[in-house]
């Protein structure tokens, strides 16, 4: 298996304050990868190199096979092949496009429809992945107008459009309700569990949030890696509790995890 994304020593310095610290961190092709972490400790800025969007201070970054600030590489032709999916997507969508429109203008890397024309199998992928994500019956709703957890889910799609190699999550399920939560996890395993599904890497706060088919952990506190590899050995009650801070309590119940602190004595 190839990697998908390779990083070596990385470093992310900001007026003096290290994001992310000496991060080295691989994943191969197939992988689903769940990064864990307190705000703060770096998870966002590690999504944000991955999408090629943010370059270490220090350190090397591969993504598909090319590696940022080199002479032969060129971000504008590898973005396309990345999906992304997060707030910071949201907030550059015209709110008045129909939902439909918001899938499509992915198609041609844009956030807003201009004057391009769509082919017929555009426009039957985009069906296809809003269908997917259960949201056949709001096409033509504003983007706008959507429930958080409608929106959510139309992002997915979008993120889905250009067919990428990589598909990053960034806190998909934050501001749902506990239906819109559950709805939602469903789906994404539905999705980690498809073999022909992009290599994904999902930011979150919350192991409950964790879909099955995720098949890699990595957690991150102070900008520094605390452990990563496979979920079974790495999610740990020891591991979550250095991570987060304080003492905690991991199960696995079926393919669903969950976490809770100790009750103080």
């Amino acid at each position: 298996m190839s990697d998908v994304l390779e990083l070596q020593d990385v470093s992310v310095v900001r007026e003096g304050r290290a994001l992310v610290d000496q991060v080295s961190w691989s994943v191969k092709e197939g992988e689903r990868w769940v990064i864990l972490g307190p705000n703060g400790a770096g998870k966002t800025t590690l999504l944000n190199i991955a999408s090629s969007y943010l370059y270490p201070t220090r350190g090397t970054a591969t993504i598909l096979g090319e590696t940022l600030g080199t002479p032969g590489t060129d971000v504008f032709e590898l973005r396309p092949r990345i999906g992304m999916a997060g707030i910071a997507m949201a907030d550059k969508l015209p709110k008045g496009q129909t939902v439909l429109q918001t899938v499509l203008t992915a198609a041609y890397g844009m956030t807003a429809g201009w004057q391009e024309e769509y082919e017929d199998v555009d426009e039957q992928r985009a069906r296809a992945f809003l269908d997917r994500l259960g949201m056949s019956a709001y096409l033509e709703r504003r983007f706008g107008t959507l429930s958080e957890g409608e929106r959510k889910r139309t992002l997915i799609a979008r993120a889905l459009m250009t067919d990428p190699e990589l598909l990053l999550l960034d806190e998909p399920a934050a501001g749902l309700d506990l239906g819109g939560r559950e709805d939602l996890v469903r789906r994404l395993g539905r999705l980690a569990r498809d073999p022909i599904a992009p290599s994904m890497i999902m930011v979150t706060h919350h192991v409950e949030e964790i879909a099955p088919g995720f098949t890699h952990v990595l957690m991150i506190r102070q900008g520094k890696v605390l452990a990563a590899g496979p979920l079974e050995l790495e999610l740990t009650s020891r591991n979550l509790s250095l991570c987060f801070g304080l003492p905690l309590v991991v199960e696995q119940v079926g393919d669903r995890w969950t976490a809770q602190g100790l009750p103080m004595s």
